[in-house]
């Protein structure tokens, strides 16, 4: 599959991927590609959250290719049994935060957590890092398997996000690149 031949939602997590992220310099980069705006990106509802993924999978003129970040891969998680049956082509997923944790982020909906385990009907890949203060490797690795998604070890890359030197993250839109010549 190539870019052109479909829809890229963009699910950034938590306050939002800024102008400098990769996802939003991806959005900018690739012509099909559009975020999945919140209408709260500070005090997150995961009900409300799902809801805007599923609205715009459905209004979506083509196939559709999820790529989610930190809170907007738990976000996909909830959202996939809503979500149109064959619509979703893929999900390229990056950075899950362990929001079972119990000092995690005491602004985000408590209602995110537990994470889904139910296998996707899609194909994923979760690129997860060893050193992400948010989610240890192991657990990534764990729910990745339980997804039925691949996992990528990104190796010593924090969250992979602006703080962590991942501003145009090339190494992830290659990999991105080869997930969709997979679908």
């Amino acid at each position: 599959m190539k870019t052109s031949d479909c829809d890229i939602l963009i699910v950034p997590g938590y306050t939002n991927s800024g102008v400098d992220h990769w996802q939003s310099r991806w959005e900018r980069q690739l012509s099909t590609a559009w975020r999945v705006e919140q209408e709260n990106w500070d005090t997150p509802t995961k009900d409300a959250w799902v809801e805007r993924i599923a609205r715009d999978v459905k209004r979506a003129k083509k196939p559709v290719v999820l790529v989610g970040h930190s809170l907007g891969v738990v976000a996909i998680a909830h959202a996939a049994p809503h979500l149109d049956r064959g619509k979703v082509q893929g999900a390229f997923l990056v950075s899950l935060p362990d929001v079972e944790r119990p000092d995690f982020i005491p602004a985000i909906d408590r209602a995110f957590a537990p994470i889904p385990r139910d296998p996707f009907l899609f194909p994923s890949v979760l690129v997860a890092s060893r050193t992400d203060p948010l989610c240890d490797y192991e657990k990534a690795e764990d729910i990745a398997y339980s997804w039925g998604s691949a996992i990528v070890d990104a190796g010593d890359a924090g969250h992979v996000n602006t703080e962590s030197g991942h501003g145009p993250w090339p190494e992830g839109l290659m990999r991105f690149a080869g997930f969709l010549k997979q679908l």
